[in-house]
């Protein structure tokens, strides 16, 4: 384990698509280990297929790790002493360890063409096999092998990996685990466009890069066997692997994919990083909730700051086992994390929010507005639906929304007039000195208090939901709830 040893992690992404949540939770916990341990965390650019690689995923990547308030020591833009951190821009580096472990005779060229491997694939097929490479440039004579390569001829270079025995592996999550060498395929290193596949970049950039510890997805468990070995054909001691436990639809049926988030944007929801600051999630909701798919400090502690995080992360509270995505308890995160903001903060973050619904919002009603949302919000994005009207140069409320259920219009016209005298009576309107008298003026009308404060929120502020009404029209100040609640009592009239 770690030990409080200054530890070398590193979060290794390929620019192939959007960042997930997935993705966010492995980068998260590399950053606590390193952070726990003053140790350093890097962020590695694994681009070296170059087929598929997405244009601005490596802009969203960093951009998503920031939201997130997740800082990387080294990596690309930044540099540090172990760059470049682009793969792609490493090439030169793979090729002469890949030469290095042809020479010591633990990899191999193999000119087998893409036809002849696809007619041995189809014929494994037939008599059920698994697909594996059949080996037959590995007999080559290493003279003939680089009479051809210094020929010109297309070829890849393969790992020559060992073909009787064992090979034992340590996850810190899943203990010991042993593979019978003879099912480890001869697995392609360089491609023939010269470019590194994972398994030789990515250990060769481990062992150069310094890195202690591996934390990474559990879908690369099978490659595990494979990456000890080219560590251990080289000489070098391998760092410490942790592969993380699989996310599951919200169902627990099933690993979670990409495919599925079309349908979770239907509800508000999403497994990419900045659809959820785009639907108004606080980072920190997502840092406490992904924290805790996969990892716990004890079985009662939910609530946790990132600061908190670093404090108790250790990868002894990992645990192995899948974790079924629960946005329910996202949400949950997402409100407790709302109420616990400083209110000039809250007021900050919701200020885009309303630009964004089209609202000219300053900041110190916001401000004014902040104390009153606080308790009913999930994300900054409900916060306009519920008091966009502050900034509404008319509020102009359905005639029928004025007359509560269980009353006549004439009755509502009687109501929106008492009311109206009694507001314009107060000294002031605060929730001192108006919700008492309209409360006096509920019992002689003999009505419930939803009634009337019911019509009259309508008549404020044009909705049947707002925040605490006394409150808002505090806000809103005594001439433009008097002319509000005016209006309405024409609009009963006509």
């Amino acid at each position: 384990m770690e030990n409080n040893r200054p530890v070398r992690v590193r979060f290794a992404p390929s620019p192939t698509g959007r960042m997930h949540l997935g993705s966010g939770r492995t980068a998260l916990y590399n950053y606590l280990l390193a952070r726990k341990t003053g140790g350093t965390f890097v962020l590695r650019i694994e681009d070296t297929d170059r087929k598929r690689l997405v244009p601005g995923a490596e802009e969203e990547l960093i951009e998503g790790m920031k939201w997130l308030g997740i800082n990387f020591d080294e990596g690309p833009g930044i540099g540090g002493p172990y760059g470049p951190y682009r793969q792609s821009e490493r090439k030169a580096i793979y090729q002469e360890y890949a030469d290095k472990l042809v020479e010591a005779g633990h990899a191999y060229p193999c000119f087998c063409t893409p036809d002849r491997l696809e007619r041995m694939r189809q014929e494994q097929q037939k008599r059920k096999e698994p697909p594996h490479y059949d080996r037959t440039c590995r007999n080559l004579s290493p003279e003939e092998a680089k009479r051809r390569v210094e020929a010109g001829e297309p070829h890849v270079i393969r790992f020559k990996s060992p073909m009787e025995g064992t090979t034992t592996v340590r996850d810190v999550l899943r203990g010991e685990i042993t593979v019978e060498n003879r099912t480890i395929d001869d697995y392609i290193l360089v491609k023939t466009d010269g470019f590194a596949l994972y398994h030789l970049a990515a250990t060769v950039d481990d062992h150069l890069m310094d890195i202690s510890h591996v934390i990474r997805g559990s879908e690369w468990l099978p490659s595990l066997p494979l990456h000890v070995l080219i560590h251990r054909a080289f000489g070098w001691v391998e760092p410490e692997y942790c592969h993380l436990s699989v996310f599951l639809k919200p169902s627990g049926k099933g690993k979670m994919s990409k495919r599925e988030s079309a349908d979770l944007l239907k509800d508000g929801y999403s497994i990419y990083v900045m659809d959820l600051k785009e639907l108004g999630y606080l980072p920190e909701a997502v840092v406490n909730w992904i924290a805790l798919m996969g990892w716990s400090y004890d079985d009662h502690t939910e609530f946790f700051s990132l600061k908190d995080l670093v404090e108790k992360f250790s990868l002894e509270h990992l645990n192995p086992s899948p974790a079924a995505i629960n946005f329910t308890k996202f949400d949950h995160f997402a409100g407790l994390h709302v109420r616990n903001l400083q209110v000039e903060d809250l007021a900050q973050r919701m200020k885009p929010f309303f630009e964004k619904a089209g609202y000219a919002a300053d900041l110190d009603t916001l401000v004014k507005i902040a104390p009153i949302v606080q308790e009913r919000l999930v994300t900054l994005d409900e916060a306009p639906d519920l008091a966009g009207f502050f900034f509404k140069t008319e509020i102009l409320p359905a005639a029928e929304e004025l007359v509560p259920a269980g009353m006549t219009r004439e009755q509502a016209l009687d109501v929106a007039r008492q009311s109206l005298a009694v507001l314009a009576a107060a000294p002031e309107l605060t929730p001192e000195a108006a919700e008492a008298p309209m409360r006096e003026l509920v019992e002689k009308l003999g009505l419930k208090a939803g009634q009337v404060f019911g019509l009259l929120r309508v008549a404020v502020t044009g909705q049947k939901v707002s925040p605490p009404l006394f409150e808002s029209m505090m806000i809103m100040g005594r001439e433009r709830v008097l002319k509000q609640v005016e209006q309405a009592v024409r609009m009963l009239e006509g």
